[in-house]
């Protein structure tokens, strides 16, 4: 029988994916955004209580821990690092998916790549795979999951690091097919879990659930073969009716989505639906010389569906900061920049910053979702108005971080973790990754031991 199980099976079980130079670029941009993004939150309260959880195992393992170079199996190291890459919403984008791509792919390849000593150029075919199945689905269901409050960067996610997992193995169409009706068993996420640890906690399990799929099908363990696109499947009760034989039509012979969908790596540590309006601000203040004491109000008004993810107002912590529209434009305004340490917890509840919040309004426009856009507006003490609309992000796919712009990310990750190898150096390594092991690029994180911090 033909459908979306089977033809997914049969791409990701192709024994060569021929894939292009530039998107083999893309997949090593994207392992070097996400183990970057996870090394700078290695000391944030969520990955110490993760760490301790495991522990325990840490003397059965082949996988490695990215934070500190810990041994654990890849169930555990998967899991550790997903959190860890997610838990400053730093990690890169998937615009149809409404979501992050990499965390929920990257964590469990590298999880998994030491048991076949896979090299660069296999993690990155691996990646193209997850990626292609991931943005399918996701631009024929990421919007209708995304309404119903479905965290979609691991319930359309899961799915594509699977197909990635079995492709990294060389499972056969057979066990990819149980391995993908596993993986319908465990995909979850909700969004009410925004601006807590359990955000992350979502990407962890998805890197988890991921890698027992795959191992339990290898060794035989069975699911259903229309899992997905069955009466019963997760079409029908994660979707909205949505036929999905258009999803994987023309799959594995028109360009790779990679190329087409591209990657949108974060320039701003917080949810991506500030963005827009974070760019306008920070234009606008740089013109004009502005700082928080000049502006009486400011005014954000955002195309449709753009604030769905901006559930928390006003923040008390660090992670609901990175949801907060109005904290975020405050501290831009006050700063200059949004860096990591302005979501430090202590900066958040900055009694200047928190009587500026109800001076900021913010809404979104009637009409289509797309294009996206954000127009924000200043009001000035000495009366007059600036306005500035951004509807196209820094750092999105069409106006990619260059080169050097990306390693300068990554410097600055690796430094707020005082990690003590040199993230330059480890970019130029990850970008150059090719034909050298996967094991031994982690091998070089092995002396970055957290540092030391109070328990949470």
């Amino acid at each position: 029988m033909v459908n979306a199980s089977s033809r997914i099976a049969a791409f990701a079980a192709r024994p060569s994916h021929r894939l292009p130079p530039c998107a083999r670029t893309l997949a090593f941009r994207a392992l070097l955004d996400t183990v970057a993004v996870a090394v700078a939150g290695r000391n944030e309260p969520a990955v110490r209580i993760a760490r301790r959880y495991v522990q325990a195992d840490a003397n059965r393992g082949r996988s490695r821990s990215w934070i500190d170079g810990t041994i654990l199996p890849p169930e555990q190291a998967g899991w550790l690092n997903g959190i860890a890459s997610h838990v400053l919403d730093y990690d890169d984008v998937m615009a149809p998916m409404r979501g992050h791509i990499s965390v929920a792919v990257v964590p469990a390849l590298l999880a998994l790549a030491p048991e076949v000593e896979a090299t660069g150029k296999d993690f990155a075919e691996a990646y193209a795979v997850g990626f292609e199945v991931a943005a399918r689905m996701s631009k024929v269901m990421a919007a209708s999951q995304y309404a119903k409050g479905w965290h979609t960067t691991t319930t359309l996610g899961l799915l594509g690091a699977v197909a990635g997992c079995s492709a990294l193995l060389s499972l056969s169409e057979r066990q990819t097919e149980h391995a993908l009706g596993l993986a319908v068993a465990q995909a979850a996420g909700t969004r009410q879990n925004f601006g807590t640890m359990a955000k992350s906690f979502h990407v962890g399990e998805c890197a988890r659930a991921a890698i027992r799929a795959v191992k339990l099908a290898q060794d035989g363990f069975e699911a259903s073969a229309d899992a997905i696109d069955g009466p019963s499947g997760y079409a029908a009760l994660y979707g909205a009716g949505e036929d999905l034989s258009r999803a994987f039509k023309h799959m594995g012979t028109d360009t790779w989505e990679i190329e087409r969908t591209g990657i949108e790596v974060k320039k701003y540590p917080c949810c991506y639906a500030i963005h827009l309006a974070l760019d306008a601000m920070l234009s606008l203040r740089e013109e004009h010389g502005l700082d928080l004491a000049a502006v009486e109000s400011v005014e954000v008004v955002a195309s449709a569906n753009a604030l769905d993810a901006l559930i928390v107002r006003p923040p008390t912590t660090g992670l609901e900061a990175k949801f907060s529209m109005e904290y975020t434009l405050a501290a831009a305004l006050e700063d200059g920049a949004v860096r990591l340490s302005t979501f430090d917890g202590a900066r958040v509840l900055e009694p200047r910053l928190m009587d500026f919040l109800p001076r900021i309004a913010v809404r979104e426009e009637s009409g289509p979702p797309k294009p996206r856009f954000a127009r924000v507006q200043l009001k000035l003490r000495d009366g007059r108005t600036l306005e500035r609309m951004c509807d196209q992000l820094r750092g999105g796919a069409k106006d990619s971080l260059s080169e050097e712009e990306l390693i300068a990310k990554v410097e600055d990750c690796f430094s707020f973790a005082g990690h003590p190898i040199s993230g330059r150096d480890f970019a130029r390594q990850v970008l150059d990754l090719d034909d050298r092991p996967i094991a031994d690029l982690l091998l070089d994180l092995k002396d970055g031991e957290a540092a030391a911090s109070p328990e949470p």
